[in-house]
């Protein structure tokens, strides 16, 4: 399956890892681009621009295949280092970036001067065509469904995706809810060249993650999310938990005075404690609700090859048995 997308990044079949705290490692990333996909390591995550480089050096030995970093620009406690993070980016001969919240366009100078392709989260059309305004060469349009922060428009990809097709003249990619070979079939049918998928990729194998959290996903439905931080305007999609029982509790207390602190217990530094550790009660982690359509715990080749040829099966039987006007097979 050729795409613009896989033709960009160099890739076999137009699946993405988005990048993911504390999972976006070296050996999640590894596996995927090896099974034909782009796998993300989360820039992030490594805590110095030092540590990054040496994360981007030990995917280096574990596949030969085209790979990118996430840069997340975000309110956070402290502002990292973007431009040292880029230089490290740069001096791995990284060449594909995929940045997410707010606009990289300060950095786009620096990230085109060193030939990096960029692929740019966004949640809305409008903020789809600014990414396109100001050089991105891709675009990963994030429907409401998502894990993490969908803006604040709550636009689902059923009508977000067309809307994308209509406007943007780059390539994009369809993100949130994606999970399977149904899913790449209907972003391709609205108008995607891929799609990017991250809840569903922490319950793989080679997801660096605690057992903990890969059954959790197996275990949840697609109710088990709720939506954070609205008052703040900084939107997120969790799991479920005590610990998010009681932050929505002050929420509702405080209302439209919610600050950041009243909540920092339940959301500063929560990841390491629960994808290490295990505790799934630690606070708020970003999950998707496409966990109702997480089954099983594949490798990230088993999962992909599957996708891909489901997707075959859709496309040229049940599909195409449609125009021919004969009883379709279901694919699951």
């Amino acid at each position: 399956m050729k795409t613009r997308i896989t033709d960009m990044f160099g890739i076999e079949h137009p699946i993405i890892q988005g990048g993911m705290h504390y999972v976006g490692f070296a050996e999640l990333a590894a596996a995927v681009s090896s099974a034909g996909g782009l796998g993300i390591i989360t820039g992030l995550t490594q805590r110095t621009p030092e540590l990054l480089a040496k994360e981007i050096a030990r995917c280096r030995d574990m596949t030969d295949k085209p790979f990118g970093v996430n840069l997340t620009f975000l309110p956070t406690f402290a502002t990292p280092p973007y431009p040292e993070y880029i230089a490290a980016i740069r001096e791995g001969g990284i060449k594909i970036v995929e940045t997410a919240g707010r606009s990289p366009e300060q950095y786009m100078p620096a990230l085109k001067a060193a030939g990096i392709k960029v692929i740019h989260k966004c949640t809305s059309v409008r903020h789809s065509l600014k990414a396109e305004s100001i050089g991105c060469d891709a675009v990963s349009v994030d429907g409401f469904e998502c894990g993490g922060h969908p803006g604040e428009d709550d636009i689902p990809n059923m009508i977000l995706l067309p809307r994308a097709a209509e406007e943007l003249k780059i390539p994009f990619v369809a993100s949130g809810g994606m999970a399977d070979a149904r899913s790449l079939v209907a972003a391709l049918a609205m108008g995607a060249e891929g799609m990017n998928m991250g809840t569903r990729f922490i319950a793989t194998k080679e997801a660096p993650v605690h057992d903990n959290v890969k059954q959790a996903l197996v275990k949840a439905s697609e109710l088990d999310t709720r939506l954070i931080m609205r008052a703040l305007r900084n939107t997120e999609r969790v799991l479920r938990n005590d610990n998010v029982d009681r932050l929505l509790e002050i929420e509702r207390e405080k209302g439209r005075n919610l600050k950041i602190e009243d909540i920092h217990d339940q959301v500063a530094g929560i990841y390491p404690k629960v994808m290490i550790e295990g505790d799934m009660s630690a606070g708020a982690w970003s999950c998707g609700m496409v966990a109702g359509l997480i089954r099983d715990i594949p490798t990230c080749k088993e999962l992909i090859d599957r996708i891909m040829a489901d997707a075959e099966k859709i496309i040229r039987q049940r599909l195409e048995g449609f125009l021919a006007g004969s009883p379709s097979r279901k694919v699951a």
